[in-house]
């Protein structure tokens, strides 16, 4: 059962991603072309998923978006990873000082409620960015402000290695300190790293979707999964165009499936 449902989210992802990937095919028109003459237009076969209020067609918008939002998690979520590799592993490994340093700076990131920071930090930098900018710009706050939890996995992993039989042997046969933290131990995490990765990946999309929607993400033209779903704010517009919903599903999908295809599970050291 629990396999039928895993596979079932990994085709459900893979189409997703591959419509995504294939956006410059599938969307009928640029994500930024404005028909002027039509805004707000209802679905048709022109228009499958209608226009929004600036004329510019929603399929396409929403292929595009759910292609910069399935770059974006996946990016930030592999930043935050490789800095809880690093620090959480130097932590462990190093121990003293240098563990206490970087779990009190670790700690109080936690303490912070990390969506507020996240607005913050991206709210004092100029708005009117280019949108290219603003997505580099988003991933790097997301990955520079998310690998904390991580990083604490990451630590007691690692000090749990730092005592083990092969690391003491490795040392023994004169391994240098560097070859034993880059060679024999850091890839002993691979399978905890793999686990906090899909774990980051949809908090991410949701983290972009709500800087997005609140107007500090992605930067318009370019669309997100994020900025699609502004269009919800007026329920009389939702009430007579249902179809600006299909962001929202979308967004819900692919964070349920990446939940169901990759469970988070505590994974062991080999």
């Amino acid at each position: 059962m629990k396999t039928g449902i895993r596979r079932t989210a990994l085709g459900v992802l893979a189409t997703l991603a591959l419509a995504a990937a294939g956006a410059g095919y599938l969307a009928p028109a640029p994500y930024d072309r404005q028909f002027r003459e039509e805004p707000n237009a209802p679905c048709s076969r022109r228009f499958p998923l209608g226009t929004d209020e600036l004329g510019r067609d929603r399929l396409s918008r929403l292929l595009y978006g759910a292609r910069v939002s399935l770059l974006l998690a996946p990016s930030a979520a592999l930043l935050a990873t490789v800095a809880a590799a690093l620090a959480g592993g130097a932590a462990g490994w190093l121990g003293g000082w240098t563990d206490r340093a970087l779990m009190s700076g670790a700690n109080l990131v936690l303490a912070m409620p990390w969506m507020f920071l996240l607005i913050a930090v991206r709210a004092a930098l100029p708005l009117n960015v280019d949108p290219g900018v603003s997505l580099a710009v988003t991933v790097v706050l997301l990955g520079g402000l998310g690998w904390v939890p991580a990083a604490r996995a990451l630590r007691a992993g690692m000090l749990r290695l730092v005592r083990s039989d092969f690391l003491l042997q490795a040392r023994a046969a004169g391994c240098g300190t560097a070859r034993l933290f880059f060679v024999h131990a850091l890839p002993n995490t691979k399978g905890l790293l793999a686990a906090q990765f899909w774990t980051a990946v949809p908090l991410f999309l949701l983290a972009e979707a709500n800087l997005s929607l609140l107007g500090l993400g992605v930067a318009e033209p370019m669309p997100s999964l994020g900025n699609l779903l502004r269009e919800l704010e007026s329920f009389h517009h939702v009430r007579s165009q249902p179809v600006v919903l299909a962001p929202l599903v979308v967004l819900v999908a692919l964070v349920t499936c990446c939940q169901l295809a990759f469970p988070a599970r505590e994974e062991g050291m080999r």
